[in-house]
């Protein structure tokens, strides 16, 4: 199936079925929260896979004159039903090992089985229920159909979680939730789908226990139910329920169902009257009653529930999805053979329309008799002198959805007259097919007879309008236009802003580097590690500088280049000044949480999240950084980490000085071959290495501890990338 193909099915079975998806995914997180907040008091008692029923028994009766049922709910706690001494009814949970009575059973609230009512049937009974499961089975259909986008999005299924570029918030988020949440959703949906159809009878039965003819007093040996065998054979863990018998009738027997089977016993023999095995199909059923509630553990409740609450951000953020891809229509004032050029666009999420959209106004403007349309809609166009093409790649090199027929197009309609070309490709080079689909309709096209390459194939990365307008005077040139070039005009403005204020500086003269720091108006949420982005000129050109997080500012460490579009903005900026910026969050670069021990490489300005990160709780840490000589800069530095990082042998902080003579190892390489003992250890124990600053100082470094690693695990640094315990912002 095509990626179009996919997207149409994944969008229809979503619109079909969104209604009953947000019932049961809103109740569903209602009844989420309920079963972990219950878990959190939930009454346990250990060691059930240790002691049979028939051990337990004499505990349970010196808490109960008279039992009448013991059952055990998901393998955890023993719940027992009898008669206390005035013959009261009583249920409690007992702790079988010393008979001490943990507590009552506590009722569902009304608005509980409120909820549940609803999320199973609407209160419309089997209507309702049948409802409900068909937007079960259609979820289903949606998971399934999410799961290929995701792998085609990503070239296959063996790069499922690599990085995926952000191609706006709400796609990126809509694609990034969707591929760590989909199989609980999965397994939600057809867990619910099951218990539907478990519901309407549709698979067999479970076979009963039939009670046997009549049998006397006399034909029986009395046991005490302590001695009886199949007492003495079931652990508490694998019971489920045993109804004891209502009289001393030879024809009343105890009745114990486990995990595996159902039997009738004699109250007085404890032989075992009969058995029924407990069919695969209702083990299923209790299987998927389990996937479905996570009512035995509450981890999987809270997966399930997050993923409940997924689905309401999938609905949202698929419909503003779909609006950003059909609220853009094309508009021409001219009918097709009356073009003189005509501008085609194959485009998935309408960002390339928009740079169409743009040169095709500047067309009409000019008096161009100028026609656009979709790839799809390719046809003859007898007047033609140029066509121009511009368009996406998606999934594996294939066309996007309104261009998905443009190559055949291309090779079965002979346009009457010669006819110039160019090509212009959208894409993102994250992704190993860049611009795959632009590149084989620049060859389609230049193979054919009827064509002359006129501008040669231009490719544009994540959508900038530098690149555009290079192929924009390149266009001007070929055919004598005057288009714009001024970037501006084709950038989509970056928008939610915040306004930072300057409340530090300090330069370094000797190096030219600076310390900005920078408070930020409002609420923003960031940590040591996020990027911090600038528009200099206020258009879509975009600078990231990597953010140290201290006492609640920004400190932003920058070197300032001679003519340096972004250092020389941020340097011109003075105290009290104010900025506007976005703050993009990084989490492949924040501090570890979990690991013991963190190794912190960097050079030069790739000290800058570091200065934050030291403050942070956890991690004991060390620091490994170069420069080239001792400055102020650098004192400040030592101070403020001195300020924050404990003097101990768990944290220290490691310098390098490459041109001053003193120092017997001047560069980081140095500091890590001194060190190798450690950076072994510590990436054998799970520890983590980060490494900021630039890409040359990167590359020694990673070939360093390539060497470390194989030198003292006989592996490569490679191995210790794939389980995440090296992370890298290096420019």
């Amino acid at each position: 199936m095509t990626l179009s193909l996919w997207r149409w099915a994944h969008l229809v079975l979503a619109l079909l079925a969104s209604t009953f998806i947000l019932i049961a995914s809103l109740t569903g997180i209602i009844l989420g929260i309920d079963a972990a907040l219950s878990r959190l008091d939930a009454i346990q008692s250990d060691h059930l896979d240790q002691i049979t029923l028939a051990e337990a028994l004499p505990v349970f009766r010196e808490a109960f004159p008279e039992i009448t049922e013991i059952s055990v709910e998901n393998g955890e706690r023993v719940l027992v039903k009898g008669l206390d001494a005035e013959w009261n009814e009583l249920a409690a949970y007992v702790d079988p090992s010393t008979g001490e009575i943990l507590g009552e059973p506590v009722q569902e609230s009304s608005f509980i089985q409120w909820v549940t009512a609803f999320h199973r049937s609407l209160f419309l009974k089997s209507t309702g229920r049948l409802m409900i499961g068909a937007g079960a089975l259609l979820l289903i259909m949606i998971a399934i159909s999410g799961i290929f986008l995701v792998i085609q999005r990503q070239n296959g299924i063996i790069h499922f979680f690599s990085k995926i570029p952000k191609e706006g918030k709400h796609q990126y988020y809509h694609v990034e939730l969707g591929r760590w949440t989909l199989v609980p959703i999965l397994v939600l949906a057809l867990s619910g789908t099951y218990l539907f159809l478990d519901g309407f009878n549709i698979f067999p039965a479970t076979p009963m226990l039939e009670f046997p003819e009549e049998i006397s007093e006399e034909e029986s040996e009395f046991l005490d139910p302590e001695e009886f065998p199949a007492f003495q054979e079931i652990y508490l863990s694998d019971l489920q329920k045993v109804e004891f018998p209502f009289a001393p009738d030879p024809n009343e027997f105890f009745k114990l169902t486990s995990k595996n089977s159902q039997q009738l016993i004699n109250q007085f023999s404890g032989a075992v009257i009969q058995n029924v095995d407990t069919p695969t199909i209702a083990q299923l059923k209790e299987l998927n009653l389990v996937l479905h509630t996570g009512k035995t553990s509450w981890v999987w409740v809270l997966i399930l529930t997050l993923a409940s609450a997924n689905i309401l951000y999938f609905i949202y953020s698929g419909i503003v999805i779909w609006r950003k891809r059909t609220r853009t229509k094309i508009k021409n004032i001219i009918t097709p053979d009356q073009a003189e050029i005509v501008l085609i666009v194959g485009t998935e999420n309408g960002s390339t329309l928009g740079f169409a959209s743009a040169i095709h106004r500047q067309l009409l403007a000019n008096g161009t008799a100028s026609y656009l349309c979709e790839g799809n809609a390719y046809q003859h166009f007898h007047k033609a002198n140029q066509i121009l093409v511009f368009t996406a790649t998606h999934g594996q090199g294939e066309a996007p959805a309104n261009a998905s027929k443009l190559l055949a197009l291309i090779h079965q309609t002979q346009q009457p007259k010669d006819t110039q070309f160019s090509v212009i490709g959208f894409g993102s080079k994250s992704y190993p097919d860049y611009c795959a689909f632009a590149v084989e309709v620049d060859r389609t096209m230049t193979e054919l007879p009827w064509f002359q390459q006129a501008v040669s194939l231009h490719t544009v990365n994540d959508k900038n309008a530098v690149e555009f307008t290079d192929w924009v005077k390149a266009f001007n040139h070929q055919s004598g236009f005057t288009l714009a070039t001024t970037p501006a005009v084709y950038a989509a403005k970056p928008t939610k802003l915040k306004t930072l204020k300057v409340v530090e500086k300090v330069f370094e003269e000797s190096d030219q580097t600076f310390l900005l720091t920078l408070k930020v108006n409002g609420i923003a949420k960031f940590t040591s590690g996020d990027l911090l982005a600038i528009y200099p000129a206020n258009d879509e050109r975009e600078r990231l500088y990597s953010i140290g997080k201290c006492k609640g500012k920004i400190q932003l460490v920058v070197k300032l280049h001679p003519g340096g579009f972004g250092s020389g903005f941020l340097n011109n900026l003075e105290v009290g000044d104010q900025v506007k910026a976005r703050i993009i969050a990084n989490q492949s670069f924040h501090l570890p949480k979990k690991a013991k021990s963190v190794a912190m490489i960097a050079n030069g300005t790739g000290i800058a999240p570091f200065l934050g990160m030291i403050q942070q709780n956890g991690s004991s840490k060390h620091l490994y950084v170069g420069f080239r000589t001792e400055t102020t800069m650098t004192q400040r530095y030592t101070r403020q980490i001195s300020a924050f990082q404990p003097k101990s042998s768990n944290h220290l902080s490691h310098w390098a000085f490459s041109r001053q003579e003193s120092y017997t190892h001047p560069y980081v390489m140095d500091l890590i071959q001194r060190d190798s003992e450690f950076f072994a250890q510590l990436l054998a124990e799970d520890g983590v290495v980060m490494i900021c600053g630039s890409l040359a100082m990167q590359r020694n470094v990673e070939a360093k501890l390539d060497e470390i690693c194989l030198a003292h695990h006989k592996k490569g640094l490679s191995h210790f990338k794939a389980k995440g315990q090296v992370l890298v912002d290096c420019y």
